[in-house]
C-alpha cells in the first residue's frame, strides 16, 4: 500500500541523500495524497438514495426505506442486497443485470405481485440466497427465474396451485425449512368441478393445503390440467360435430324445399297444345 511507499520516501528524505527543500515537500504531499486516497476512496463511490452502503463487506442496505421500485445506481460490486420491508410491487427484467457478484438478495415483506419475464435470469451463478417470502405472488414460471440454483424462499405468498407452480417447485432449489409454507390459496379445479378457470366463489378443493404435501400425496396438477384440457377438446369437437350435422340437415332440407317448389312450378306451367296436322298425322299413322 501507499504507507510503505511513503515510509520509504520519507526515510530517504530524512537521511538527506536524495531530497531536500522543495523535493521533500513534494513527496510529502504525494504521501498524504495517497493516504487519503486509500482511506477515503470507497466513500467516493455512489450509494443509491435512501440506502446505506457498507463498502468493506460490499453490502447495500435499503431495508425499511419506503421504496416503491428497485433503486437505480446499485454498485456492480454488491455482494449482499437488502430490499426487505418496502413497497415494491414488481421486478423489471433489467433490475439486477449488472450485479454479477451478487450472492444474497433479500426481497421479503414487499408487495411484489409480478415478475417480468426473465426478471431474475441475469443473476449470476454466485447467487446463494433468494428471498421472496411475504409478498403477493400468485403465479410464477421457470422463465422468470432463469437457471438460478440459489436457495429460494417462496413461502407466505397467495399462490394459485397449478401445473405452472408445480414445474417451478420441481426446478428451484427451495429452502427445506420453509417449503411447507408454500400454501395454496386457490388451486386449479379438476374434471367435475366445473370450469378450470378461476372462480372467485370457488377456490378449488386444494385451497389451504401446502403444495409440497399435495405433491407428496400423489396429486399431479400437470396431469389434472392435461385431463381437463382433453375434456375441453372433446367437448369442443362434439360441439363442432353437432354444428356440422345441423348444417348438413338444414342444407338438405333447404334443397328438398327448393326441389319441391321447382317441381310445383313446372306442374303449374300450361302443357303445349297440339296442332290439327299433328293430330291427323298421329291418327293415320303417317
Amino acid at each position: 500500500m501507499c504507507t510503505g511507499w511513503c515510509e520509504e520516501r520519507c526515510t530517504s528524505s530524512s537521511s538527506g541523500r536524495q531530497w531536500r527543500g522543495k523535493g521533500v515537500d513534494l513527496h510529502s504531499w504525494l504521501c498524504i495524497l495517497f493516504l487519503f486516497s486509500a482511506l477515503w476512496g470507497p466513500a467516493s463511490l455512489q450509494c443509491p438514495d435512501s440506502c446505506h452502503c457498507a463498502w468493506d463487506t460490499a453490502t447495500v442496505l435499503c431495508s425499511d426505506a419506503g421504496l416503491r421500485e428497485i433503486p437505480e445506481g446499485i454498485p456492480p460490486e454488491t455482494v449482499s442486497l437488502h430490499l426487505e420491508r418496502n413497497y415494491i410491487r414488481n421486478i423489471p427484467e433489467s433490475a439486477f443485470s449488472d450485479l454479477v457478484h451478487l450472492r444474497d438478495l433479500y426481497l421479503s415483506h414487499n408487495r411484489i405481485d409480478s415478475l417480468a419475464s426473465g426478471a431474475l435470469r441475469h443473476l449470476g451463478p454466485e447467487l446463494r440466497l433468494l428471498d421472496l417470502s411475504y409478498n403477493q405472488l400468485r403465479q410464477a414460471t421457470r422463465d422468470e427465474f432463469g437457471s438460478t440454483r440459489a436457495k429460494t424462499r417462496l413461502y407466505h405468498n397467495p399462490w394459485h396451485c397449478d401445473c405452472t407452480l408445480q414445474e417451478l417447485m420441481e426446478t428451484l432449489n427451495l429452502e427445506p425449512e420453509t417449503v411447507n409454507g408454500i400454501i395454496c390459496e386457490s388451486s386449479v379445479r379438476g374434471v367435475g368441478e366445473g370450469s378450470r378457470w378461476e372462480d372467485p366463489g370457488s377456490l378449488g378443493e386444494h385451497a389451504g393445503q401446502p403444495m409440497v404435501k399435495l405433491l407428496d400425496s400423489g396429486v399431479n396438477f400437470c396431469s389434472l390440467q392435461r385431463k381437463t384440457t382433453d375434456v375441453a377438446m372433446l367437448v369442443t369437437m362434439f360441439v363442432w360435430f353437432f354444428m356440422v350435422i345441423v348444417y348438413v340437415v338444414y342444407y338438405v332440407r333447404q334443397n328438398q324445399a327448393e326441389a319441391r317448389r321447382h317441381l310445383e312450378y313446372l306442374k303449374s306451367l300450361p302443357s303445349p297444345r297440339k296442332t290439327p296436322t299433328e293430330t291427323d298425322t298421329l291418327s293415320t299413322g303417317f
